[in-house]
């Protein structure tokens, strides 16, 4: 019978057949095994959704009726299905099929965590007193949303600064060769971190609202609070001097890198270093 571990499963062995796709049309400088990532990669959303919604279902049928978005395992299971929900519009809007390559990686690393690793349980559990609220689903899906789009910027940084490690050489060999030109890396990178800056400040908004229901307060500075701040202001640094003192290119990349590195403290540092009012999401 198919049940959601098994479909989630699949999913973390389909998007490390998308990594390896797309790789392997970058270095081979081979299209048709980008178009056949791209197409793998439509498949293996469709899986986790299907994984992700079976899982909610199940949920309701132990009578715990709560959407799977309320520990690590489940929100690591989001975070990746939400890393390609956002890119694959970008990649049909633009048509660089190269760039897959990192959030196809990203999204298997997330779920091979949490499928994987011996600290992460998998199994439905109840949920706890302080996740019993409405906006739990509105928070873990606005903040997901926007990590998911820095993590995409984070993989188009990566690609910027190895073109731009070519100094800029008219014809470029290689792996260069099929991906995008420094300008449209630049301007791609801009728009997927506006489009998680935005969506990482409804987060921020809806967890204050929530804190406040739940604890008589809209801020605690909690440690996940603290460096959720931290991130946003990194990120908002960016945006305004992208468009106040017009940095582009470089500066903005290594930007992008140091917002993911916090983002990435946020999300797994406060939870196992730091102890607070977010600690019950391992």
């Amino acid at each position: 019978m198919v049940n959601s571990s098994l479909l989630l499963s699949i999913t973390t062995f389909a998007y490390l057949m998308c990594t390896i796709l797309y790789l392997s049309g970058v270095v081979f400088r081979f299209r048709p095994l980008l178009s056949a990532g791209s197409v793998f990669a439509v498949v293996s959303l469709t899986v986790q959704t299907a994984g992700i919604i079976l899982r909610w279902i199940e949920s309701y049928q132990m009578g715990y009726g709560h959407a799977p978005l309320s520990n690590l395992y489940e929100s690591l299971v989001f975070g990746a299905w939400a890393i390609v929900f956002i890119y694959l519009p970008l990649e049909r809007r633009f048509g660089h099929k190269a760039l897959g390559v990192f959030p196809s990686l990203f999204a298997f690393l997330a779920m091979a965590y949490a499928s994987f690793s011996k600290g992460v349980d998998t199994k439905i559990q109840p949920l706890l007193p302080a996740l019993k609220s409405n906006w739990l689903i509105a928070h873990v899906i606005t903040c997901f949303l926007g990590y998911a789009a820095f993590a995409v910027s984070v993989g188009i940084s990566v690609a910027y600064l190895l073109q731009k490690a070519q100094k800029a050489n008219p014809h470029p060999r290689g792996i260069f060769a099929i991906l995008p030109s420094q300008r449209e890396l630049d301007e791609f990178n801009y728009q997927m971190v506006l489009f998680g800056f935005l969506w990482l400040s409804l987060g921020i908004i809806t967890g204050s609202v929530w804190a406040n229901s739940a604890w008589g307060n809209y801020w605690s500075w909690d440690p996940k609070e603290t460096w959720s701040l931290i991130t946003w202001l990194i990120y908002a640094a960016l945006l305004h001097a992208r468009t106040m003192q017009g940095w582009k290119g470089s500066r903005v990349a290594w930007l992008s890198l140091i917002g993911f590195t916090c983002v990435l403290f946020t999300y797994f540092g406060v939870n196992f270093w730091l102890s607070g009012l977010h600690s019950y999401a391992r």
